[in-house]
């Protein structure tokens, strides 16, 4: 009889620390710069001032993003370095009862007690600390906080997003300029709410909708301050 031959499968779990920070940036860059400019555009100030409110607003973006995602992402990281800082020295003052813990583990998922002893004993006589970390503390590989990659993908990530509001700035007429921006920026926030959920396995169409809504939401109420202040201003 012909054995199977083992096969490595790639799961969508492993995508989730770069694609969560890629999908955040991207549609804050794009949602952010859309309704400043929108806002900045609706007090009538002219089309360089708008620019340059774009462009002040991408970098201090990027840069945002890429610090908070950092300081949040690194938090993360510390978190689980203490946990796995307290499970090494719990396997070294007493690896019998860590072994009869882990195997608890599976027992409590169904396997029987012969055979749980038996997988807990072979896990740990290859890498008790990873095994115990994967089981007991649910890290692994994939879900582990990496704080660098998730701030470098959110930085580069808005920057892209915040590019298109920029560039209708810079070929759009003063007179259309707001609707060009707002209708572009709704069709990219959509797109990115597809693009996401595709990668990450969701729905696409309640994805689409719920970046969309949002996204118009924030940019009327943008626009209809940036309105009130220009008249005030004005008056």
């Amino acid at each position: 009889m012909k054995r199977a031959q083992p096969h490595t499968e790639k799961h969508l779990i492993a995508r989730i620390g770069w694609l969560r920070a890629a999908v955040l940036g991207a549609n804050d860059g794009v949602l952010s710069t859309g309704s400043l400019i929108l806002g900045v555009a609706a007090a009538s100030t002219s089309q360089s001032s708008i620019l340059l409110s774009g462009v002040a607003g991408l970098v201090a973006g990027a840069m945002a993003m890429a610090a908070g995602e950092y300081v949040s992402v690194s938090s993360q990281s510390d978190t689980e370095a203490a946990d796995l800082a307290r499970e090494k020295r719990e396997l070294a003052g007493n690896e019998a009862a860590e072994r009869a813990e882990l195997a608890a583990l599976y027992v409590a998922r169904g396997v029987s007690v012969e055979l749980a002893s038996q997988v807990a004993e072979q896990l740990m006589a290859k890498d008790a600390l990873a095994a115990h970390a994967k089981e007991e503390l649910g890290i692994s590989d994939a879900t582990k906080a990496r704080p660098l990659q998730a701030a470098l993908a959110s930085a580069a990530s808005f920057f892209v997003g915040a590019v298109l509001p920029l560039l209708m700035v810079v070929v759009s007429p003063r007179s259309v300029l707001s609707a060009t921006v707002a209708g572009s920026c709704l069709l990219l926030l959509a797109a990115l709410g597809a693009l996401g959920a595709k990668a990450g396995g969701a729905t696409m169409g309640r994805a689409m909708v719920r970046v969309t809504v949002w996204g118009a939401l924030a940019m009327a109420t943008t626009a209809g301050i940036g309105s009130v202040f220009g008249v005030a201003f004005r008056i």
